[in-house]
């Protein structure tokens, strides 16, 4: 989105002389495409030189790459990154509301509260000139999917029959063929790779890419289980079974598909004739 579509008319907050426009550094990943290139210096979190303003956002990057909220990213990098305007646009309070109630369960998945910094009683209320949600709009327009949550990671089974393996298939919504892969940032940090192949979906009314980017989501929110999947940097390749129920997408099978198993072969493809009890 382009920020200034989120701008609400009313007085805004002189940031004077002090500060400079800069170009967005490559590094910053999350605050490439929204809508504008360069940035306030220092920014609204503080920051008074790139070096601190890359180094504090890289760790929030992983979390944008979650997708938990629509906002998330505008919300972040007016913060990091603010418009190059003559005044300071912070985001309203109501989208840090918002932002803060879809991604602070993934923080806490992660280990991590939400950060005193992002309080969001420290923004200005809506009628202030600030960036606002548009998330009633955003519903309207965009098709809502179910959404990945923090969850007990399923036991990674690699012995079982393709009896068994359909019986699984019928007592959930989907099945959706991943190839993993481990990587190491410039920064030290580990990345994933996640290649999601939707060759079926069981009973799922999901489109294979609306599907493919729930399952990619769920690897990042669930970055604990991702790493138990991926041991060393070698590719694997596993079957995610799982259900979507009250708008909630939960994972309750994880099976290794190894290439002299051919019990998940048999069983994906018994699978086109094969009739539930």
């Amino acid at each position: 989105f382009a920020l200034i579509g989120f701008l609400r008319l009313a007085m805004g907050f002189d940031i004077g002389l002090s500060t400079k426009c800069v170009v967005i550094p490559e590094e910053m990943d999350m605050c490439h495409k929204i809508g504008y290139s360069e940035m306030r210096l220092p920014n609204l979190m503080g920051h008074t030189n790139m070096a601190e303003v890359i180094l504090k956002s890289i760790s929030w990057q992983h979390l944008v790459h979650t997708d938990c909220h629509p906002h998330v990213r505008t919300f972040l990098c007016s913060l990091f990154a603010p418009i190059c305007l003559d005044t300071f646009i912070h985001p309203c309070r109501s989208m840090c509301v918002a932002v803060r109630d879809s991604c602070a369960p993934v923080l806490a998945c992660h280990g991590h509260p939400w950060p005193d910094s992002l309080d969001c009683n420290r923004f200005p209320a809506d009628e202030d000139m600030c960036l606002a949600s548009l998330t009633k709009e955003y519903k309207y327009l965009h098709k809502v999917l179910p959404k990945p949550v923090c969850q007990t990671c399923p036991a990674v089974e690699e012995f079982f029959t393709h009896k068994r393996v359909l019986e699984v298939f019928c007592d959930n919504n989907f099945a959706v063929k991943v190839k993993l892969s481990k990587k190491r940032t410039v920064f030290g940090d580990q990345e994933f790779n996640v290649e999601c192949q939707v060759e079926f979906t069981t009973q799922s009314s999901l489109l294979p890419y609306e599907t493919q980017s729930m399952i990619q989501q769920w690897l990042l929110i669930n970055e604990k289980c991702t790493q138990r999947m991926t041991p060393t940097h070698r590719s694997m390749v596993y079957l995610l079974v799982g259900n979507i129920e009250e708008g909630i997408i939960l994972i309750n099978q994880v099976y290794r598909w190894q290439r002299r198993d051919s019990q998940l072969t048999l069983a994906t493809q018994k699978w086109k004739y094969h009739k539930c009890l």
